[in-house]
């Protein structure tokens, strides 16, 4: 098990009352960070992850905020940074999906989706990295999707295939934007994730990835030998390879 040291480390993970997002901020918190669960709507789950993440040993608040928002991305940092400290690792965890076909997509759905994932991606990061630069450390790790380095066209998946291919740009431009920072830009891109006996019966290695398979591929880019990559980007598929590619 890959189980970095984030000891004196702050890690806010968007999207952590619930799922992956969850998951995620509960093993930040095992590697010893403070941990910030943000949400939007699900505040009672959100503070009893913040509970669990206590029990850890770690210092732990709850942060509300619509993250497509510039002003409440704003707010819900000044609460992360108030009440635990300069936000040392940031997971883009929130996004939004519509598995309709693209014609069935109202334009009201088709900005959530864009928004929910590229937008918010690129509102947390501006907002984290002024404080990462002053400090010459960052880790940044972005959600993606398994389709944005394999090509697949799906009429049914428009706008989360195109904003995820967005995320992973955005990622490889700001690690180079952050190069000489002291700070790293990764993305993890998984394809079915869940802990569940209902998935296609075309996943590879007969089943879906666990949380803990990419909480794995999320702590790897944490570890201390990991400061020389940046721009990279693990995809957590077990070797998925979709036939219309």
């Amino acid at each position: 098990m890959i189980e970095p040291d984030l000891s004196d480390r702050v890690a806010l993970v968007t999207g952590s009352a619930g799922g992956i997002g969850r998951e995620l901020l509960l093993a930040l918190a095992d590697c010893g960070a403070d941990a910030a669960v943000h949400y939007r709507t699900s505040g009672d789950e959100a503070q009893a992850v913040a509970e669990r993440a206590r029990e850890r040993g770690v210092e732990a608040t709850a942060v509300q905020g619509d993250v497509t928002d510039p002003d409440e991305v704003s707010a819900l940092f000044w609460d992360v940074e108030a009440a635990l400290g300069t936000v040392d690792v940031l997971v883009n965890n929130v996004g939004a999906f519509a598995p309709r076909h693209w014609e069935d997509i109202d334009y009201g759905t088709w900005r959530t989706v864009l928004e929910t994932n590229l937008d918010a991606t690129y509102l947390c990061s501006k907002r984290a990295l002024p404080g990462m630069r002053e400090q010459e450390w960052g880790r940044i790790v972005n959600v993606g999707y398994a389709s944005a380095e394999k090509g697949l066209v799906d009429p049914k998946n428009f706008p989360y295939f195109a904003a995820k291919a967005g995320v992973l740009m955005f990622t490889r431009m700001l690690a180079a934007d952050t190069s000489d920072d002291g700070i790293t830009v990764n993305a993890v891109s998984p394809y079915v994730v869940g802990n569940s006996d209902e998935f296609p019966e075309e996943l590879p290695r007969g089943r879906p990835a666990k949380f803990e398979d990419v909480i794995q591929a999320v702590l790897f880019f944490l570890e201390e030998g990991s400061e020389y990559l940046s721009g990279e980007n693990v995809e957590v598929d077990g070797g998925w390879l979709p036939e219309s590619v």
